[in-house]
């Protein structure tokens, strides 16, 4: 079954409803330029009221680990998604600590986005020692949330790495004839399912989501 995260959330209402129909990640920004952005004490409330079996997803943009630590701990983040810069060395330096054991480690829990913006950007794909890979397609002046598509013939040569959850434009609209090309691992969604910037969209979330599931 096609994983689906809905991603940019602001608020419990968006939170709980996209849950209510069926998505299995919620993903909160925690990167202060994003339009998307939520606070830490914000994103503990949400995550603390969510269902059982909904999976946090915290996004982070060049940030450092000491600060994805400490949000990890406080909100209980489940999964890690770097967005930005980071490399493959940093990526394997991300001590996933289970807030139920601070002296355990959790495991590889990292997705690492790829802007995708030729056949060269795959390149770099291959140097990532992790399982799962979010591809977006690239923008000069943003780390994503643009609402753009790239070419999802790239993302099915992708998927010769690992795991693929694609993303960027994605909406109720393209989201199956997508799925039905590429046949990733999820696909993740934020812009395409918005009544403005932070605010979800109800019947958009609710259509990609009963599309996806058909």
């Amino acid at each position: 079954m096609i994983k689906v995260k809905i991603c940019g959330i602001t608020n419990l209402e968006d939170a709980l409803y996209a849950a209510d129909c069926g998505a299995d990640a919620i993903g909160f920004i925690f990167y202060p330029k994003s339009p998307r952005f939520v606070e830490i004490t914000k994103a503990k409330e949400i995550i603390s009221k969510l269902p059982p079996f909904i999976t946090n997803v915290g996004v982070f943009v060049n940030q450092s680990i000491e600060n994805i630590v400490n949000t990890i701990h406080e909100c209980n983040i489940n999964i890690v998604q770097l967005h930005g810069d980071e490399t493959p060395e940093y990526c394997s330096k991300i001590p996933l600590l289970s807030p139920f054991n601070k002296g355990g480690v959790r495991g590889s829990k990292v997705i690492k986005a790829i802007r995708i913006k030729d056949e060269d950007s795959l390149k770099q794909i291959a140097e990532y020692k992790i399982s799962t890979f979010l591809l977006d397609a690239y923008s000069e002046d943003s780390y994503g949330g643009t609402g753009k598509i790239f070419n999802w013939n790239l993302a099915i040569k992708a998927k010769g790495y690992g795991r693929i959850i694609l993303s960027g434009g994605l909406t109720h609209d393209n989201v199956r004839e997508a799925i039905e090309k590429v046949k990733p691992y999820g696909v993740d969604v934020s812009s395409g399912v918005e009544e403005r910037e932070g605010k979800k969209d109800k019947e958009k979330v609710k259509e990609f989501i009963k599309r996806v599931r058909s």
